[in-house]
Order: C-alpha cells, then sequence, then structure tokens
C-alpha cells in the first residue's frame, strides 16, 4: 500500500494473509467509517511487532481538549466547562505580588460564594454572552484571537461537594439546537491538563525520563462534557491523542461521570476513606442512587483497557476513583498483569464497614495481582479489613484467596528533584524570591498551602495561630502567616468560618505596618510556589488525614540552604517517612500546634541543619523515580509467584516420572498430610479417629522398603495421632502443624513449641476470646489442643452470622496478640488460633537436622535423602512446599503436591488423596 492515505469502499471484514501478527485493537484505529468511505491511515502499527505496554490508568488524563473561538460580528455562546463551581476562564493568572501590595489594614473579606452550576447531575458547557465568535461556512471556527476555551473541573484530591444547595442557581439541562451544533461542528485543539493526580504525573515521567518505564500509554477521561460531541469528534481526539500522545481516552456519558465523580467519589469514598463517617441526611441519598454511576464509569475504563489490551500488556490502575476496576479487567483476561495503587489513605475496617458496596469495593481492589499504599499503616487497615469482612486469610505479605494471593505492600511516592531543579533555575523564581524578601524583610514567614475542606485543617491551622498570637505577644508583628487555600468547593459554612477567624486575627494583631495573616484565596504560580518554599521560615501541615503530603517534601528540597524547620501532622502518610526530624503536631490540639510555632521560630541553626539532613535524606531516597522502580520490582515477582501458583501453570503429577524417580534414589523422605490427603477431615467430636484401610496399607507398604524414611502430619494432637497410627510402626508423626515431633522409628516425643507453662500464659487469654464468641454463636464450639485452639463453626445455625462472628474473633485475637506471635487464621468453617514460632516446615528442617545427625554418627552421608516427597492439600501445607523447593540443590529429586484445584506453592497437582 502506498504510505499516503487512500480511500475505499466500505470493507466488512479485513483478512491479512501471512505470519501471524499480535492481534491489538489500535492498530485498527485507523480504518474509521465516514459517509460509506473507509479512510485507511498508516498501515505502519499493523505491520510491526507492537512492545508491551503499560497501561496507566487515572481518572483524568495529563491531556484535555481545547476549543478555539472567534470574536465576530455575531454573538454565539462561549464554551466554557463549568463542574460544582463556576470558574471564569477569562480571569488574569493569580498574581500573588497584587495580593501581598493591598493595604496592610485591609483584612480580607468574606469569601463570596460563587454561583455554582448544576445540570441535575450532569456536566455541561455553560453560555456567555459576552463572547462573540463566528462560524465559517465549513462549520468549523478558524479564530482571529485564538480565544482558547478549555476544561477546568476539580482535581483528583478535591474534597467532598454538595450534591444540592437551596442557594445554587440551576442552569437548564436543555441544549439549544445553535450552542449543540456550535459544539459538534468546534474547532479543537489538544493541550496539557493541570488538573488531576500531578505527583503520578510527575512520577510517571521522571521515570520514563530515566529508563525505568517504557512504552507507557495513560488511560483517562478528558475532563470535559462529551455528550455533545460528534462520533467524528470523538474519533478524531481518540486517534489524535494515542498517536501523539499515547493515551487512550474513556468516554462515559456525563451523568455517569459527575455521578461517579461530585457525588459518590467525594460525598462517600473520600470523606470514609479519610476516617470521617458521612453522616449528613445527603450520603443516604448519595449511597442510593450514585453507585450505579461508579460503576459504570469503572465499567467503561475496564471496556476501554479490555479493548486495546495484548498479551504481555501490564495495566497499572489508581486511586480510588477505579477500585472495581482491576476485578472487572480480571473478569475478562483472568492472566492479566493488573496492578493497583491507592494515593490517599485507607481507613480502619470500623470505619471502611459503613459502606454498604463494602464488599464490592474491596473485591474490586483484589482483581490485582498488587495492591499498594503509602504507608504500612494503610496496608494494615487494608489487611485487617479484607480479614475482617470478607473472611479471609490475611498475612503480612497479602490475601490469601482460593484461587490466588494477592500481594500488598506499602511503597511512599515521592518528588522527582530533576524537574524541581529545572523549574528553580527559572529567572521568575529568583525574582518572586526578591520580591517577597523585600516585601516582609525583618520578618518570619510561615508558608501554608492547602485545599479548602474539612480534610487538610486549615481551620485549626488557623485557630492554633490565633492561639500562638494570643498567648505570645513577643511575636506581634514579627511573624507572618502566608496561608493560599485553593478552594474546590461548595462548602460555605467553611469558607465563612475560615474568613471569619482570619478577620479576627487581623482585627486584633495588625497595625499599620502589618498584617498577621494573608489569606490567598486561589492558586499561585508555581514560580510564586517555589519562591515561597525557599524563603519560607517554617511551613505549617495540619491535615486530618492525608495518604502523602508532597508539599513537605518539596519544602524540604527547596530548603537546602535555609534549612527551615516543618511543623507537620502526625496524621499525614509523610510523618511515617519522616521519623522525628520534623515537628510533629496533633492538629485537633491547638495548643499544641502553637508552641510548635514558637519552637520552630526559636530553633537554633545548628538543631535546624541537623533536623534538615534527616529530612532531605528521606526525600531524596524516596523519590519518584524510585517509587515507580521499586513498584514495577514487586509487580514483576508477584506476578511471576502468581503465575507459579496459578492453576493453569501447574502441571498434573506425572506417575511416570515420579516412577523413575522412586526406583533410581538411594534414600527417600516422604512427608504426607493427614487431613484432606490421607482421609476425609473433621473433628474428634463428628468422626471416628481411624484411618482407612487402604491407608494403613499403603503405609505399611512404603515403611517396608528400607530405602524409605515416611513422616505423617496433621493438625491433630500427638496422643490422637498415635491413635490413628498404632496400626504402622515406626512411622514418623509431625503433630499440631509442627508443634511435636515423634521421629521416624522413634517412640519418644519432642516438643518443638514453647514450654507448656508459656503456652498456657497466652491461652488462656485466648480461650475468654474464642468463649466469648462461642456463647453468642449457637452451634458452635472450641476444640483445645496442646498448642492451639480451633473456633468452629460449620454447623452452626446461622452461617451468615457465624461467619461473620468468626472474622471479628480472628480479628479481635490478631490486634490483641500481634506483638506476641500469635495470630488466627480463618479456614474453612473454622478459625485457628496458633503459635508463628512453628509450622510444617519448621518441623522438616529438624527432621532433616535429626537425619544429618544421625548420618555424621553412622559416618555415611548415602544415608542422606536423595528423594523428597511432600503431598498436602491445606493452606499451612504452603510452607513446606515452598521449604520443599528451596531444596532442590541439596536434594537431587524434590517432588511437591497439591490434592485437589487451589492456588499453591507446590509444582504439581492431583485431584484427589491417597484414599481417593
Amino acid at each position: 500500500f502506498p504510505y499516503d492515505t487512500l480511500r475505499f469502499p466500505v470493507i466488512s471484514r479485513l483478512v491479512l494473509i501471512g505470519k501471524a501478527l499480535p492481534y491489538r485493537q489500535p492498530a485498527f484505529s485507523h480504518f474509521t467509517r465516514y459517509d460509506n468511505k473507509i479512510f485507511l491511515g498508516e498501515l505502519y502499527p499493523i505491520l510491526h511487532t507492537v512492545k508491551m505496554t503499560t497501561f496507566v490508568a487515572s481518572l483524568h488524563l495529563p491531556y484535555t481538549v481545547g476549543f478555539k473561538l472567534r470574536r465576530s460580528g455575531r454573538e454565539r455562546p462561549n464554551l466554557r466547562f463549568a463542574t460544582r463551581e463556576s470558574f471564569d476562564v477569562t480571569a488574569p493568572v493569580p498574581n500573588l505580588l497584587a495580593t501581598l501590595n493591598q493595604t496592610v489594614l485591609a483584612t480580607p473579606p468574606k469569601t463570596p460564594p460563587a454561583p455554582a452550576v448544576q445540570d441535575n447531575g450532569n456536566f455541561f458547557f455553560e453560555p456567555h454572552s459576552n463572547d462573540i465568535i463566528t462560524e465559517e461556512e465549513d462549520g468549523h471556527e478558524t479564530d482571529a484571537t485564538d480565544a482558547s476555551i478549555t476544561s477546568r473541573s476539580n482535581s483528583i484530591a478535591t474534597p467532598p461537594t454538595s450534591m444540592s444547595n437551596r442557594n445554587t442557581r440551576r442552569t437548564s439541562r436543555r441544549r439549544s439546537s445553535a450552542e449543540s451544533g456550535f459544539l459538534k461542528n468546534a474547532s479543537w485543539f489538544i493541550e496539557p491538563y493541570d488538573q488531576g493526580n500531578g505527583g503520578l504525573k510527575n512520577a510517571v515521567s521522571a521515570a520514563l525520563d530515566a529508563g525505568v518505564i517504557e512504552n507507557r500509554t495513560w488511560v483517562g477521561t478528558l475532563g470535559i462534557p462529551t455528550d455533545q460531541l460528534s462520533e467524528q469528534t470523538r474519533a478524531e481526539i481518540d486517534v489524535k491523542l494515542r498517536d501523539d500522545h499515547d493515551s487512550l481516552v474513556v468516554y462515559c456519558k456525563d451523568a455517569d461521570f459527575e455521578g461517579h465523580y461530585a457525588h459518590y467519589c467525594k460525598e462517600m469514598l473520600w470523606p470514609v476513606f479519610h476516617n470521617q463517617i458521612p453522616d449528613h441526611p445527603r450520603s443516604k441519598a448519595y449511597e442510593d442512587h450514585s453507585w450505579c454511576y461508579y460503576v459504570a464509569l469503572n465499567q467503561a475504563f475496564a471496556d476501554t483497557i479490555v479493548r486495546d489490551y495484548k498479551k504481555g500488556d501490564q495495566i497499572w490502575i489508581h486511586d480510588y476513583h477505579l477500585l472495581l476496576v482491576p476485578k472487572m479487567i480480571r473478569d475478562k483476561i483472568a492472566d492479566a498483569k493488573i496492578s493497583f495503587f491507592l494515593h490517599v489513605a485507607f481507613p480502619s475496617s470500623e470505619v471502611f464497614r459503613c459502606l454498604a458496596v463494602r464488599r464490592q469495593l474491596l473485591e474490586g481492589m483484589l482483581g490485582a495481582c498488587l495492591v499498594g499504599f503509602q504507608t504500612p499503616e494503610y496496608t494494615r487497615h487494608f489487611l485487617q479489613t479484607c480479614s475482617r469482612l470478607l473472611y479471609v486469610e490475611a498475612t503480612p505479605n497479602g490475601i490469601q484467596l482460593e484461587d490466588r494471593f494477592i500481594h500488598v505492600t506499602s511503597d511512599p511516592i515521592g518528588i522527582d528533584p530533576v524537574s524541581l531543579d529545572l523549574r528553580r533555575k527559572e529567572p521568575s523564581v529568583g525574582e518572586w524570591i526578591n520580591i517577597i524578601t523585600e516585601r516582609y524583610r525583618g520578618k518570619k514567614l510561615i508558608v501554608a498551602r492547602d485545599k479548602l475542606d474539612h480534610v487538610r485543617g486549615v481551620r485549626q491551622k488557623l485557630l492554633a495561630y490565633e492561639q500562638f498570637l494570643d498567648k505570645h505577644p513577643e511575636w506581634d508583628g514579627k511573624v507572618v502567616l502566608i496561608q493560599v487555600a485553593l478552594s474546590t468547593t461548595e462548602n460555605y459554612d467553611l469558607q465563612n468560618q475560615v474568613s471569619d477567624i482570619v478577620t479576627r486575627i487581623n482585627s486584633s494583631h495588625a497595625n499599620l505596618a502589618h498584617s498577621p495573616v494573608v489569606f490567598l484565596h486561589q492558586d499561585i504560580s508555581f514560580s510564586q510556589y517555589i519562591a515561597l518554599l525557599t524563603i519560607a521560615d517554617a511551613l505549617v501541615v495540619t491535615s486530618l488525614r492525608e495518604g502523602m503530603n508532597l508539599t513537605s517534601h518539596e519544602y524540604v528540597y527547596f530548603q537546602d540552604k535555609k534549612h527551615s524547620p516543618l511543623i507537620l501532622s502526625e496524621f499525614t502518610g509523610s510523618a511515617a517517612l519522616f521519623g522525628n526530624a520534623h515537628i510533629s503536631v496533633n492538629p485537633w490540639n491547638n495548643r499544641q500546634c502553637a508552641e510548635a510555632f514558637v519552637k520552630a521560630l526559636e530553633m537554633s541553626p545548628e538543631e535546624k541543619k541537623k533536623r534538615w539532613e534527616i529530612l532531605y535524606n528521606a526525600t531524596t531516597h524516596h523519590t519518584a523515580t524510585n517509587w515507580v522502580s521499586g513498584f514495577l520490582t514487586k509487580w514483576d515477582e508477584a506476578y511471576e509467584e502468581q503465575q507459579r501458583r496459578g492453576l493453569s501453570t501447574i502441571p498434573r503429577l506425572s506417575s511416570k516420572k515420579l516412577g523413575e524417580y522412586f526406583s533410581s534414589s538411594n534414600k527417600r523422605l516422604i512427608i504426607l498430610d493427614y487431613e484432606g490427603t490421607l482421609a476425609s477431615w473433621g473433628a474428634p467430636t463428628n468422626v471416628i479417629l481411624t484411618s482407612p484401610q487402604r491407608t494403613i496399607d499403603t503405609l505399611n507398604d512404603l515403611l517396608s522398603d528400607k530405602k524409605n524414611i515416611v513422616y505423617v502430619m496433621s493438625g491433630r494432637t500427638p496422643e490422637e495421632l498415635e491413635r490413628l497410627f498404632r496400626r504402622v510402626p515406626g512411622l514418623g508423626l509431625i503433630a499440631e502443624t509442627g508443634c511435636f515431633i515423634r521421629p521416624f522409628e522413634k517412640t519418644k516425643w519432642i516438643r518443638a513449641a514453647r514450654s507448656e507453662a508459656e503456652c498456657e500464659q497466652w491461652k488462656s487469654q485466648v480461650h475468654d476470646i474464642l468463649q466469648y464468641y462461642r456463647e453468642r454463636t449457637p452451634g458452635t464450639y472450641i476444640e483445645a489442643r496442646h498448642c492451639s485452639f480451633l473456633f468452629h463453626y460449620r454447623n452452626a445455625e446461622d452461617m451468615l452470622t457465624a461467619s461473620r462472628q468468626a472474622a471479628e474473633c480472628a480479628n479481635d485475637v490478631n490486634d490483641r496478640f500481634e506483638n506476641q506471635s500469635i495470630r488466627a487464621v480463618p479456614v474453612d468453617g473454622a478459625v485457628v488460633v496458633e503459635s508463628t514460632e512453628c509450622n510444617k516446615a519448621t518441623a522438616a528442617m529438624k527432621v532433616m537436622d535429626i537425619l544429618r545427625d544421625k548420618a555424621e554418627q553412622a559416618g555415611d552421608s548415602q544415608t542422606l535423602p536423595d528423594f523428597l516427597l511432600v503431598i498436602g492439600d491445606d493452606r499451612d501445607d504452603e510452607v513446606i512446599f515452598r521449604w520443599a523447593n528451596e531444596q532442590r540443590d541439596k536434594i537431587p529429586h524434590v517432588t511437591t503436591v497439591s490434592v485437589g484445584m487451589r492456588n499453591t506453592e507446590a509444582c504439581a497437582t492431583l485431584a484427589q488423596g491417597v484414599a481417593g
């Protein structure tokens, strides 16, 4: 085919004859249908092998679409994107100098609430009569003045907004035909989008520059209404973003986006994820009607990615807007390489359980093979929540499901020092440093920049600053707080409260030459932002809850000359990284925050530098590039392990090959699980403690060969195992999951667990907990063993209630004995409470030690096994499978077998055990 564009008749079927190529839907995106014609674009993407793609899915793309308008003689509506607030896109760029040069006695007035634009749950373009445009004959605007109209929506981390307000001006949802026609034919262009998850965008860009990640494709929405865009315009935008910006557009209904973002995300998920239960009257309405919008938008993301996915791609999904996407993709592509990272905090289980759709959200996240959080605290909350609400086994490394193991990790995101160095060298930064320094010469500057919402703690900060000035009059006239407040909310009550506090402070402590608070209810340019962080005498962050505060990281980086201290809320994720080098505050404690101001302002230069060096080391270690690199490494490891343990990759046991290994070996160690492998599982109260005759005969046949050393492992007590296998003399036994060992051809038991006295100390406390739940759950009972307990609820009268009680019981034990090596694990129909110090792997290691000692005493290394066979069926057998697989460099022939169809670390599977 020629390289230039060709025109063909309608093609009903396209057949490529030749070598099979990796199919990829985007390769065919160049075939676009116009008026019964197909324009064939470049065939280059089809005819070349496509590399593995990393899809980075976030709510907003780093790019959006602007529309070019033209002013002329005839008046036409201006297209302006309106969300929950009204933004004036013709307003000048915020000027810090103009604000700082205002009369010092002037106190900031109460910010008048901007009339919110509402469209019955939909985004829309708001017409303005003062913009005059003209259309050319072809229907597209050719703009003489290039008045660019682009979207301005709430950022990713915006606070909850009100769904309805009696004082809100409502705009008709219906558009005139002239307005719709204008939008349909409007000339558009692609431009960078300044909203969204800036930390993620910077991190991915830095990783690309460093070569950590290759062939990245963004997936997200445009951040503008798209219902009125024609199919042709949508297709053109899609191709332009795909080809020029490596981005996939997710198109959804405007109503879906509004209901998802402004209603469910901001009114339900945002408060809950920041440990604030939404209990106002609107919450129930949001939860009832907006969940369907949340599902719809998540499904649109999943469908977009699935259409573009090819074998070998990896999918990285971000933040609480897209919690359902991992499972939605997993349902369609079972072996997809998916990870999820939550950038905000994750609440405690007590708060998360308040959500009506809590199970759906958790199961959606567990569709990934790796789930990441900012701090270990959030990771622990997630594990506890899954254990309590989903009744699954939560280990320190992740969640064990029946068919998969989901790894869970904590990786704090960071800043990009390389790009910050470039930005700070811009001439405008130096100019602003000189201007601000001159304006506040002789005064101490305390700087803050926050979104104005109930989570960022601006109100608490101002109250503490007021108390600081009241209690320390010696600082009157010597210190100024510059608070930059980014408002993206309709919460006028909070705005008015903050404005009243600012007015009160300035009224009480200002004079002719000084105003103690400069309150900027707007954002500032990045050069102004860098200048403020560079010359500040302190940065104060009083967030009530926050994932990772990157403003504090940037402040530390820009303080390489001044070394000013950092006042940081203990409820931010960044506080976990900085240790005690910052001044930690509880934002709810006004007195403590006020004293923190004094400590920061009076700190000696030596202490400042010492603290700053610790902060700087933490900041430069946890960079954006390191975050991407570290997460991708863990992702690769998690996916490889999941593939290795997956049912589709584990072969059935080859009896022929096993027989060859068995025949050629000189000494064999065989370790067999009892319950579920040699016999059906059950408790002593409801099964007869006898082994099937076939099991007894098989074990005796194995022991008749002097080359075989046979052990049976079980969770039962030593007394029970002796009764079970009294007709198999010489059999080695491992009781209570590794706590007791009876060596091969011996009669005396070895206690591998703690002493009986030590066990009784924790057992008495655990028994009280189990008894509490047994009394409240009819049909349950407690099985006591020497070193463990089982709380059985298989025969409970109400299984749903019993399952919930069992999960509560497991969490109660795990919380209370977290530091005592005791854990509770939910299994099928029971909760096992046991010590983590002993397991089947430690028992196997002890068995090997016994065999080595025997070989040394005999002076014959031939008595060491050269054949190892381990067969089991349960979750507590995974540790011995892992141990056995690690022995391959020491033992020539190692075979690990899992009975049944389940996710496992064994290298082979069996449909049934010996008894079958």
